[in-house]
């Protein structure tokens, strides 16, 4: 009799369980979705390979975590932990990663800033994601010059604000 009056106890915590979790949500409205970070991948991707640079590309959500990442073939190693801290710091200031830089510089007010949040990279590459004027997320991109990573980043960043500008009309 014990085993049946625990079992049943059993079941019906689990079923409460499941059916809890089936009301939360677990997604924030808004925030970005895999599909948006897979199209903004694609396109950086494509411009990377235009570019003719291998590199490490790296998209985090709202909340500054990763959502997806690539690393192309031949892409520097060393890159890696780069690309996650230009999209992170991005993220962190809802600035460019080239914006903070130029505010970090000698003598500027933001000097020093970089040893901050348990390391930061502040020169190109790291680009805000905007979707109907809120920041979702940010792209990092590393593995080229400032000016390829920062292209490259800009290739993808530019997914959200062309299908805003598809859904606005």
């Amino acid at each position: 009799m014990r085993t049946l009056i625990f079992t049943l106890a059993l079941v019906l915590t689990l079923g409460l369980s499941a059916v809890q979790a089936a009301s939360v949500k677990t997604h924030l409205p808004g925030d970005l979705t895999l599909e948006e970070a897979q199209d903004i991948l694609k396109a950086a991707l494509a411009k990377a390979k235009e570019v003719a640079v291998p590199m490490n590309i790296a998209v985090v959500d709202a909340g500054g975590n990763l959502k997806i990442f690539a690393r192309q073939d031949g892409a520097f190693l060393g890159s890696i932990d780069i690309a996650q801290k230009k999209a992170k710091t991005a993220r962190y200031f809802n600035m460019s990663t080239g914006e903070l830089g130029a505010a970090a510089q000698p003598g500027k007010e933001l000097f020093g800033i970089e040893v901050t949040n348990n390391g930061l990279a502040i020169f190109g590459g790291g680009e805000l994601l905007v979707r109907g004027g809120v920041v979702v997320g940010a792209i990092g991109v590393s593995g080229g010059s400032v000016v390829d990573d920062t292209t490259v980043a800009k290739a993808g960043a530019a997914v959200l604000q062309q299908s805003s500008k598809k859904s606005s009309f």
